[in-house]
């Protein structure tokens, strides 16, 4: 039952992660913009899928780190190719950083068009007192976020 629950948790953080991914990435309109720039907005369903398929499988690729080294894999079936294979992986490693160095910058970008709308919000709902202290307390808790994973290690616990 313990470990039922666990796993129940576990999934259940996992998907609320995800969905704050997901929600971000449409708050900003990120794909539909691309889309717009390429002058390929027939194919946005597909980039959405796209972006879903590439979130999960980064997600799954982190949580089972043990299962998926394929590095260790075709070192141990063909040691005598593995110049070839260790100058692939390069490159792969070199174009994924490539396109995923753009894609964090276009959601800096558009995150930053974003927060232009934050002041236009707070005149319509008259907040007008306090919104120093709401963007403190958001850094605040991000630090104490921040130093609790750093200081008990739990990047380690993999």
């Amino acid at each position: 039952m313990r470990i039922f629950f666990m796993v129940l948790t576990g999934a259940s953080y996992g998907l609320l992660a995800a969905a704050g991914v997901f929600t971000v990435l449409a708050a900003v309109g990120l794909v539909p913009r691309f889309a717009g720039r390429t002058h390929t907005s027939k194919y946005v369903i597909l980039y959405e899928e796209m972006v879903i398929f590439g979130t999960l499988t980064g997600c799954v690729l982190s949580v089972f780190s043990r299962y998926c080294q394929f590095g260790a894999w075709w070192q141990h079936r063909f040691p005598q190719y593995m110049t070839a294979i260790q100058g692939i992986g390069l490159f792969c490693q070199a174009v994924f950083g490539f396109f995923a160095g753009m894609f964090i910058g276009c959601l800096a970008l558009a995150i930053a068009e974003m927060l232009d709308s934050i002041p236009i919000l707070t005149r319509r709902i008259s907040f007008r007192h306090g919104l120093g202290l709401v963007i403190l307390g958001m850094a605040t808790g991000k630090l104490c976020g921040s130093l609790l994973y750093f200081l008990t290690e739990l990047h380690r616990t993999v």
